[in-house]
C-alpha cells in the first residue's frame, strides 16, 4: 500500500513528497526512472536511491515497509556529500556516505521497517535530519527547475541551452551535477513520465505518444521498454494491446 504527502515547509523547495510503501503481499515492484533521488528507510536500514536510467525491481514480502523522502528533480545538490552522478543507478547505504553527520542519527533507527513505530514518526525524524543537513549545504542549481520545465514543454536540448543563455556542453555539465545524467537522458525520462501520467488517465496510446513528444507509437513503446523494462500497459494496469 503506497501513500504520499507534502513535506514539512522547510523542505518544500527541494523535496517533492514524503512517502510510505507497505507490502501486504509478496511481489516485485518496478521502480522506474523519474529524475529524482530518494532518501529511504527500508528493511535493511537507511539508504539513498540514486537517479535511475532503467528499471530497478524491488522484491517485497508482507511486513516490509519503506519510508522515503523524494527530492525534486535537480533538488538534491550536495546533500549526500558526493556528486549526484556517482549515485546513478545505485542504492547506497547511508552509512557508506562520508561527510553527512547531520543524517547520522538515521543510521540508529530500528533496522527492520516492520517495527511497531508508526511510519509518521519515522518520517518526521527523517525530515528533521534532512532539514538540519540542508541548512549547512549549498543550494541546488537554480536553473534545474527551468531545465525540467522546458523539457516538459517539449523544448529540445539545444533550445533549452539557448533559453538559459549557455552552450550545450555547459548544459551537459550542469545537468550531470544537478540530475546525475546529461540533458538527453533527462529528456527521455521527462517524456516517459509524461506518457505514464497520460496513460494512467486513460488516454489512448496514439494520443499519449503524440502528446508526449514521441515520433510515433512504436517509438514510445521502444523507449518505455528501455526505461521501464515492461510495456506501458503493464505499468498502468491496462491491456498491452491497448497500450504497447
Amino acid at each position: 500500500m503506497y501513500r504520499e504527502w507534502a513535506p514539512d515547509p522547510p523542505l518544500n523547495a527541494r523535496v517533492a513528497c514524503v512517502w510510505v510503501n507497505e507490502a501486504v503481499s509478496s511481489a516485485t515492484e518496478p521502480v522506474v526512472p523519474d529524475g529524482c533521488v530518494d532518501l529511504i528507510w527500508g528493511p535493511y536500514g537507511p539508504h539513498v536511491a540514486g537517479p535511475d536510467t532503467g528499471p530497478q525491481p524491488v522484491p517485497m514480502v508482507p511486513g516490509d515497509r519503506y519510508i522515503g523522502i523524494r527530492f525534486r528533480p535537480g533538488g538534491v545538490g550536495e546533500v549526500f556529500g558526493v556528486p549526484v552522478e556517482s549515485l546513478r543507478d545505485l542504492r547506497v547505504p547511508l552509512s557508506d556516505l562520508d561527510g553527512v553527520p547531520e543524517l547520522a542519527p538515521l543510521t540508529r533507527l530500528p533496522e527492520r521497517t516492520d517495527a511497531t513505530e508508526p511510519s509518521e514518526s519515522v518520517a518526521a525524524e527523517m525530515q528533521r535530519a534532512l532539514a538540519a543537513r540542508l541548512r549547512v549545504t549549498s543550494a541546488a542549481d537554480p536553473s534545474a527547475a527551468a531545465v525540467v520545465a522546458s523539457l516538459r514543454a517539449g523544448r529540445n536540448v539545444a533550445e533549452v541551452a539557448r533559453d538559459l543563455g549557455i552552450g550545450e556542453r555547459q548544459l551537459r555539465r550542469r545537468s550531470l551535477r544537478a540530475f546525475g545524467y546529461g540533458p538527453k537522458t533527462l529528456q527521455r525520462v521527462v517524456r516517459f513520465q509524461l506518457a505514464l501520467r497520460l496513460a494512467r488517465r486513460g488516454v489512448a496510446a496514439a494520443e499519449v505518444a503524440l502528446a508526449s513528444g514521441y515520433a510515433d507509437q512504436a517509438h514510445m513503446a521502444n523507449e518505455v521498454r528501455r526505461l521501464a523494462g515492461v510495456p506501458l500497459g503493464r505499468l498502468v494496469g491496462r491491456p498491452d494491446d491497448e497500450i504497447s
